[in-house]
């Protein structure tokens, strides 16, 4: 893919240079394979699952995990129309020539997304069509629990946690390879593994009926499971994103599972038990991920970050030096009352995140039905401490269509926001409340999974009603999930596998990217149903609790009996605590204190219990509050550097706006002393020169760097080189006037290479170098552009080129004069040479020079 790099809006997407990447002899392994993320390049960076398989993988020697991620439409039409196939970002290799393809199944509405890849990969979009030269493919992620529409388009699904049973696929198939084994035959001795699920070992006996085995001893799938999170991969040096990312930062799993059991969250119940790293662990992981990466911000994840027992101690083993560092701190997945006011006094003393809470409802009534837990006067509170910290808005999770939903309850979810809104007192003029309202989506393997989803006319009809009594008032604001969006994840998040041939209609009918709002099309997928005798109304409607269901055969440790008893407590209103703190609710997955686990095989050998730090959380009040003395360190300037860079192959396709972050961390990992703006989001004092074109090369680039300590400015260099992605090449560095501001070039000299069919295009060197020549005779050249306001300027480019001439090989040598203004050099190349394309040059910045230098 990377030949079409000149061609692509966003190349550095499909570079694969990134800090962390990992790179390997394929020579030297035994097995390789792909981890697919069916959605956009900033998308799949920001997920950890992604970064912990990629970790457990490629920790052993033999073994290969590269990258890919579904390119955008405009990339797959120019793919398409060369002749080029989906490759991996590390070695650009086409994804038919690996072993495996393992897809990350995150959310229901990426499906189409996986026959997307399937297709620009060359390969059979279902599994029956594969063969012997095919790689298996796989899926693995929280959707893979009732992912049945895509089970004829998987040869294997792995249901749990991956990243141990991944190993174990990866090296049977390596053995396969090497003993000539069939396709078929590994297939069966991967069915052994836990949490494997082979589709294709279960036949598919109509609607209403359960799955029938094909093999003896293989009647379900039971999920995999690590029992001590301390044993599971951990990455630090993770692939970074040149900036791009939609969460870029340093993410580390402090916890897996959450017993609080809402009704409602699938994740609540599949990733059972609860199981903490502890807080030394987590240091260790937290500093060598700062030391690997330089990332600016790090985020402590877990599915309820609040109920990590030992987060105070975590916090005092890590805060000093996320302070030193000016790293922020986030905590994502919060409950209302989860974090003490010293915790938020501490976060926002760096530099303060998003602020957001999930009441779910409106009503203590609804709350209590959905077992979430939250009181008013409890969210209240906490609003009022993230006011009093700073935070001067706060956005407020909802769900429509719950269970036992009323008007009331509608009218409800306005009336907790003007009290939160109200938290603030008198100075509530400074306080935003957001309610981000989504519709209610059914999932499998939850005590709603039996309850009807609304329809898509109610959804619009109580999002209606929202929208009109929020507009009566101010500093509120309402934002929802899109309905149709909804509503087609609640078609196949209880799917069966008669969606199958739906999805594939939907694809050819150009259903992509349906997560995103400006590309979701329902017309596609309800076309679809129609024309395969469905629709969506059968997929969403109430369930019998007696009525068998497409998932039943995969079994996530937590048995039907727990989700039907926690269904009809819901009925009632009634609370179930949280087993990590009070009594044994026996969900099923357990098999300590006499419990017997759902999960046998896995619980015959192994302890399957809670893994808590401490049996309460840590918190308290009485914490002294945070020094503020770093702010004042870190703004202090020493000295100001100059330090000139080669910028060239496939590092050129990084933006000024990319280079940003790739500077600023790769300066974090040499623990360079950074001196840091002043204000409420301070950011290192660093400064480019004119922005080099995107694809376009430099020997001499440079930016400027302040630090709080002189070091010496060879020593600079030393400390930061070999730590950039490749192309990036540190040549020296000077020092410069403490100031603000220091001159941009006067002069600055490329070099214009002709390449492409005949040495660019029919018109050959020659030609081109005749169009340079008229130019230079010239006494004004002019050119209309369109400003940034539309407005049309006429401008004068032949001020700005001082020289050209023409080097032995053909290539043009061009020095830009930029003393009357800069202008980009590209924009004077294209209008020379109108008939330049993107694939019929190279062009190379030499050097710059400076009046009075």
């Amino acid at each position: 893919m990377k030949e079409l790099l000149p061609l692509l809006q966003r190349p550095s997407r499909y570079v694969g240079t990134e800090w962390g990447a990992v790179r390997k002899d394929p020579a030297t392994v035994r097995a390789r394979l792909a981890l697919a993320f069916p959605d956009l390049y900033e998308v799949g960076m920001s997920y950890l699952g992604q970064r912990i398989l990629s970790e457990a993988v490629n920790a052993l020697e033999d073994l290969w995990a590269e990258r890919v991620y579904a390119p955008c439409e405009e990339t797959a039409a120019l793919m398409r129309e060369r002749g080029v196939r989906l490759a991996t970002l590390e070695s650009d290799t086409d994804l038919a020539d690996l072993d495996a393809v393992a897809f990350h199944l995150t959310h229901e509405l990426c499906y189409t997304n996986i026959l997307y890849m399937l297709d620009l990969a060359g390969l059979p979009l279902r599994a029956a069509d594969r063969d012997e030269s095919h790689p298996l493919i796989m899926a693995g992620g929280g959707a893979c629990f009732n992912a049945e529409p895509m089970a004829d388009h998987f040869d294997l699904m792995v249901v749990g946690d991956g990243e141990e049973v991944l190993v174990a696929i990866m090296e049977r198939i390596a053995d396969a390879r090497d003993g000539g084994v069939s396709r078929a035959e590994l297939l069966r001795r991967l069915s052994g593994l836990p949490g494997v699920y082979i589709p294709s070992f279960f036949a598919d006996e109509g609607p209403g009926k359960p799955l029938r085995p094909l093999h003896d001893g293989y009647t379900h799938v039971e999920k995999a499971l690590i029992p001590d999170l301390s044993t599971a991969a951990a990455p630090t040096n993770q692939a970074q994103s040149f900036g791009s990312a939609v969460h870029d930062r340093l993410t580390v799993e402090i916890a897996r599972g959450c017993t609080r059991g809402c009704r409602f969250c699938q994740a609540g119940m599949i990733y059972r038990p609860v199981r903490e790293r502890s807080p030394e662990e987590l240091q260790k992981l937290i500093f060598q991920g700062f030391e690997d990466t330089g990332f600016e911000e790090t985020s402590f994840l877990s599915l309820s970050t609040g109920d990590y027992s030992a987060l105070d101690e975590l916090f005092t083993r890590t805060f000093d030096r996320c302070a030193a560092e000016q790293v922020s701190i986030s905590l994502p997945s919060l409950r209302v009352g989860s974090i003490s006011g010293p915790i938020m006094e501490r976060m926002a003393s760096i530099r303060r995140t998003g602020a957001t809470i999930a009441p779910e409802a409106g009503s203590q009534r609804l709350r209590d039905a959905i077992n979430k837990g939250v009181t008013e006067e409890g969210l209240i509170e906490h609003v009022r401490k993230l006011f009093e910290n700073g935070w001067q808005s706060v956005k407020l999770y909802f769900m429509i269509g719950l269970p036992t939903e009323t008007p009331d309850d509608l009218d409800a979810i306005l009336d907790l926001c003007l009290k939160a809104r109200d938290a603030a007192g008198w100075q509530v003029k400074r306080l935003q409340i957001t309610a981000a309202v989504s519709p209610f989506v059914p999932k499998a393997h939850t005590p709603f999974q039996w309850d009807r989803q609304i329809s898509l006319a109610e959804i619009r009809e109580r999002l209606g009603y929202l929208r009109d009594i929020f507009g009566r008032h101010k500093r509120v604001q309402l934002k929802f999930h899109q309905p149709e969006m909804s509503s087609l994840e609640g078609v196949f998040s209880r799917g069966d596998r008669r969606l199958g041939p739906v999805l594939e209609k939907a694809y050819a009918k150009g259903a992509l990217f349906s997560s995103w709002k400006d590309h979701l099309r329902l017309e596609p997928y309800l076309e679809s149903l129609a024309e395969c005798g469905l629709t969506a109304e059968e997929y969403k409607r109430e369930r019998g609790e007696d009525e068998p269901l497409p998932w039943d055969h995969l079994h996530s440790g937590v048995t039907k009996r727990f989700l039907l008893t926690e269904r009809r407590r819901a009925l009632e209103g009634k609370i179930t605590e949280d087993c990590r703190f009070e009594s044994c609710r026996r969900c099923g997955v357990c098999n300590m204190d006499g419990c017997v686990s759902d999960l046998p095989r896995q619980a015959e050998g192994g302890d399957i219990r809670p893994r808590m730090i401490h049996a309460s959380r840590d918190q308290s009040e009485a914490a002294p509050p945070p020094s503020t003395d770093h702010k004042k360190e870190l703004s202090h300037k020493a000295a100001q550097y100059r330090i000139w860079y080669e910028k060239i192959d496939t590092a050129a396709y990084l933006s000024q706006l990319e280079l940003q972050s790739v500077f600023e961390r790769a300066f974090r990992r040499a623990r360079l002393p950074l001196s840091f703006s002043e204000g409420f989001h301070p950011m290192p004092r660093l400064s480019f020169g004119h922005a080099l074109p995107v694809g376009v090369e430099s020997e001499s680039e440079w930016i400027i760097v302040t630090l709080r300590e002189d070091l010496p400015p060879q020593e600079l260099v030393d400390r930061i080189a070999g730590l950039f992605p490749l192309g990036i090449n540190m040549v020296r560095a000077a020092r410069l006037p403490l100031q603000k501001k220091h001159a941009q070039p006067d002069l600055e000299t490329f070099r214009l290479d002709f390449t492409g069919p005949d040495a660019g295009g029919s018109a050959g060197m020659d030609e081109r170098w005749t169009q340079w020549k008229a130019f230079l005779k010239s006494d004004a050249f002019t050119v209309e552009r369109t400003g940034k306001r539309g407005k049309v300027q006429t401008t004068d480019l032949r001020p700005m080129v001082r020289a050209a001439a023409r080097d032995a090989d053909g290539s043009v040598i061009v020095s830009f004069d930029w003393t009357q203004g800069y202008l980009n050099p590209l924009t004077i190349i294209r209008a020379v040479n109108p008939d330049l394309g993107p694939m019929d040059y190279r062009l190379i910045k030499l050097r710059q020079e400076f009046s009075g230098l």
